[in-house]
Formats: structure tokens, sequence, C-alpha cells
């Protein structure tokens, strides 16, 4: 495997790969197993397998966890390798921004709602790195976890729109035994956020569950789901919300393709998790 550090170096070497196939997976790094799983897919689906770690400050607010966001480079690369990843992409944030942006990109459907509604222009900064990231690769394939799902369906729209000429797929969330989904920030859950932690998917499950029900609302789905992740855990609701997917519009019932998703804030993570499902 080959570690690159800027765009033109990947540039160079990739375009000797023209006739290839090209599976890519974007990263801000501290790999776990969800990050894993994608670059197994990638590698396995494609001729050639590209990941990247960018930690993006574009998509971070004031006050956000940029400076503190995890990073282990070396034990990074060991893990890409591994996965079967041919080349891995490090750039620094002056190869990536080397001046002031003088192009801003702007999401203005399914950023409005859920993660977006508290973290203003943070899909912007999303999509703007992306652009970058796809312009350089030039992928055919790109693979992203569905445990961001509203992230999914905002990248989804954006390459629709742009007609940006690749595949993106989405990869089932990755879990611990116990349910708690894998999430870099989970290193900074106390012991005991921990152990309450699973308790989030748990309620989920179970509002999936009542969302069989043909009598029931979207509003007492997500009533329910509050009541569970209150009882059972220490952190505080930021939101949980029931919608139809990937459109994320609010329905008074849980009909057709839908996702209900929630974040809580323990005191050093702000954890997300959800399910998409059909009624």
């Amino acid at each position: 495997m080959d570690i690159l550090r800027t765009p033109e170096a990947l540039r160079k070497i990739l375009d000797e790969h023209k006739l290839n196939t090209i599976g890519y997976v974007p990263t801000m790094g501290y790999f776990h197993e969800g990050h894993l799983s994608l670059m197994d897919r990638a590698s396995a689906e494609n001729d050639i397998a590209v990941a990247s770690i960018f930690v993006n400050p574009l998509q971070f607010g004031p006050g956000e966890d940029f400076e503190k966001y995890p990073r282990d480079e070396e034990r990074d690369a060991a893990l890409a390798e591994k996965a079967g990843i041919d080349y891995l992409f490090i750039p620094s944030v002056q190869s990536m921004y080397p001046h002031e942006m003088r192009v801003s990109l702007s999401m203005n459907k399914r950023t409005d709602i859920l993660c977006g509604a508290s973290r203003p222009g943070h899909f912007d900064g999303v999509v703007t790195v992306l652009a970058k990231l796809f312009n350089i690769v030039r992928p055919d394939h790109v693979y992203m976890g569905l445990k961001d799902a509203q992230q999914f369906a905002v990248v989804q729209s954006f390459c629709e729109d742009l007609n940006f000429p690749l595949e993106l797929i989405g990869v089932p969330t990755v879990r611990e035994a116990d349910g708690l989904a894998k999430s870099s920030r989970n290193v900074f859950l106390t012991e005991k956020e921990r152990e309450e932690a699973p308790a989030i998917y748990r309620a989920l499950i179970a509002g999936e569950q009542l969302s069989k029900d043909p009598s029931i609302n979207t509003k007492e789905v997500t009533e329910q789901v509050k009541q569970l992740i209150t009882k059972n855990t220490s952190g505080t609701i930021d939101y949980v919300e029931c919608l139809s997917y990937p459109d994320l519009i609010a329905k008074e019932e849980p009909r057709g393709k839908m996702i209900l998703a929630t974040a809580v804030k323990f005191s050093g993570a702000r954890l997300i998790d959800n399910v998409i499902f059909d009624v």
C-alpha cells in the first residue's frame, strides 16, 4: 500500500489506472470495524481500492470537536493495508485548501432536520470536501456507512444533482456485540456511559416494531423512543425523528420507507444512530 499526501501525487498515480475500476472510501480516520467493512467492499468489488483520511475543518462549527477529534495515522495505515487498500490518501489542510475557497456549495434539501438542524453549514462543508475528493480520485464506486444516514441521503442528492459519474453505495451499520453502533467517538464515553449506550439501539428497534402497528402515528413512535432512551441512559436527547427516507420529510403516519433516527449527548461524546425500514 502506498501513502500519498498531495492531490497531485494521488492524481498522477491514479491516472495510470484509467482502465481499472476504482473503489473509494472517504473517512476522517481513527478506523473501527465500520470503516474496515467499507474498505473490504471497496477492495473486493474493484480493481483498485483507495481510502482517504482527512479531518475536514469546513464541516466543524464553533465549539465542536475538530481539534480533539481522535487521530492515529500509524494505526490507521496498518489497518487500511490489511483491509486491502492500495492507496491511502492523507492530505494536510494546506494541500486541500491552499487558499480561501472562492466557490461555495450549499445544500438546500435534506439538511434542516436531524443533525443538520443544530449544525448549520455542516453539510455544506461535507459536500465541498467531497466535491474536491471525488474530482481528485475520480472513483467508479464510493462506499459510505449508513450509520450517518442523513449524510448518505445528502451526498446521494448531491451526486445526482451534479451528475457525478459514480455509484454511491450505502453499507449497513457495523455494531458491537451489544448493539452499540461503531463510532470513533465511542472512546470518549465513560465506563458508565458505555454500559448505557446500547439502550439507544434497543429503543430504536422498539420504535421500529411499534411503527408496524397500523393505528400508530409517528409522534407516538418518537415519544416512546424518547422515553426508553431517557429511562435507560444518562444522556441528553438532541432529537428523535421518524421521517421518510431518503427524502427526510415528516409524515403523520409511518408509511413506505422510513428512518427512525436519534442523537444523544453524553459528557464527552454525541452519539447518532438509526434504523431504516419499510412499513
